[in-house]
């Protein structure tokens, strides 16, 4: 099974928890034994639960990278993109990347999936199945698509021929109103959820029909040229000869706080009092202070770093315009080595709690405009300042003046305390050298 996992988006409608760099499929909500994880983690998950050998590539931004490593391992195949342009090119470059870098045979199926659906295991079962029929047919393009629940005006309708499992496609709908997405069930119109299954080959000559490049190399450094498009509007509905199979299992987008909260198991996460006249209330707190509720009904509160949300649960879908609105500091982030949570920004400082995961380090780099102090806090490891080696445990303090090279090694969990100073702190001013 080849899978193409397309991460994209950005963080305002799950505000606080999510940021530009942190999308919804970062978040760690979703219990699985003693632990949390995300949605990204559950899909990568449940596939290889389908497939134990499944071969998966995440096609995703730059700004993404550093969040899957931290979650899915060092091991994860990723497909950067150098700059977004919607579908078809994120999936155009990726299919060129598993021809012209994984090598992977032309004749073989791949699906392309979103990375955060809501999902069970039969969902990729039948993609599984999917696949195998595309292996064995002469059509180009299959196409997943889900019974719908309820006239929603969230998604594009799918209008097959007939009622069958799988049957051909007679039109593709764009997002209706609540009457008319009606008309559209009542036709047998199912949602369409992403979801594409093709031959490599199949898609590699639609790209070279619509994008002149050679190969892989060529088209990544083409990439900033291409038209934005969906994969939609570029391929999926030109196509004449398409099929879609008809999916009833459990599907849900889980693209608000309202139905992000139909299925958390619990009402709170992190350090969160509701008393006993609270009724449908989440609290989803990652602050290491206590939020105490009373009495409120149908409310989400989120608490995180990036700042506070009270919401009643059907406005919480109203939330970009506001978010589009603040302007601060990312204050969370994922690196493939850990974490950093901003504690305090002044005009010439700014403060950080930096966590490195075991046998993790941070790049040998150094800064032109800022010195840097470490206060070990927890942990073991090892710096190197300048090319000199040191060992580190809790209480040690590092400085480091503007020009010095330096990094850290975690031999265990290691926690430190950053202090950035300078006039102009900025995440550009970094120079990363080899060791």
């Amino acid at each position: 099974m080849n899978f193409i996992l397309l991460s994209g988006g950005s963080g305002k409608r799950l505000w606080p928890l999510s940021n530009d760099v942190r999308s919804k499929q970062f978040i760690k909500i979703f219990k699985n034994g003693n632990t949390y994880e995300s949605m990204v983690q559950r899909v990568y998950r449940q596939i290889h639960n389908v497939s134990e050998n499944a071969d998966i590539t995440i096609a995703t931004s730059r700004t993404q990278v550093s969040s899957i490593k931290n979650q899915l391992g060092d091991n994860v195949d990723i497909c950067v993109e150098p700059c977004r342009r919607d579908t078809f090119p994120a999936i155009a470059l990726a299919a060129a990347y598993l021809s012209d870098v994984k090598k992977i045979p032309l004749n073989q199926a791949v699906a392309i999936c979103p990375v955060d659906p809501y999902v069970n295991k039969d969902y990729f079962e039948a993609i599984a199945e999917l696949q195998k029929k595309a292996e064995k047919e002469t059509i180009g393009l299959f196409l997943m698509g889900i019974e719908p629940t309820c006239p929603s005006e969230k998604y594009g309708y799918i209008i097959p021929e007939t009622s069958n499992q799988i049957s051909k496609v007679k039109s593709f709908k764009e997002k209706p109103t609540s009457d008319i997405a009606k008309k559209y069930i009542s036709q047998g119109a199912l949602w369409n959820c992403g979801v594409f299954v093709f031959k490599l080959e199949y898609i590699i000559s639609k790209a070279h029909e619509l994008i002149d490049f050679t190969d892989y190399y060529d088209l990544f450094d083409k990439y900033s040229s291409l038209e934005k498009i969906s994969f939609d509007y570029a391929v999926a509905e030109k196509e004449k000869n398409i099929n879609v199979m008809r999916f009833s299992g459990y599907w849900n987008d889980l693209g608000t706080w309202d139905s992000l909260t139909n299925e958390i198991s619990e009402n709170k996460i992190g350090k969160a009092i509701l008393n006993n006249t609270c009724e449908n209330t989440f609290v989803v707190n990652e602050l290491n202070i206590p939020v105490l509720c009373m009495g409120i009904k149908n409310t989400i509160v989120s608490a995180s770093a990036e700042g506070i949300l009270v919401s009643e649960k059907s406005e919480s879908g109203n939330i970009k315009s506001f978010v589009d609105n603040i302007e601060q500091e990312i204050m969370f982030a994922e690196k493939s080595w850990g974490s950093y949570t901003v504690i305090d920004i002044q005009d010439d400082s700014m403060t950080l709690k930096v966590t490195l995961n075991p046998g993790n380090s941070m790049n040998y780099h150094s800064h032109e405009h800022r010195d840097e102090v470490w206060t070990i806090i927890s942990g073991t490891g090892r710096t190197i300042v300048d090319g000199m080696e040191e060992p580190v445990k809790p209480g040690d303090v590092i400085t480091m003046e503007a020009g010095c090279k330096h990094t850290i090694f975690a031999d265990t969990e290691l926690k430190l305390i950053e202090v950035q100073l300078g006039k102009e702190i900025s995440v550009h001013d970094k120079q990363i050298f080899k060791l």
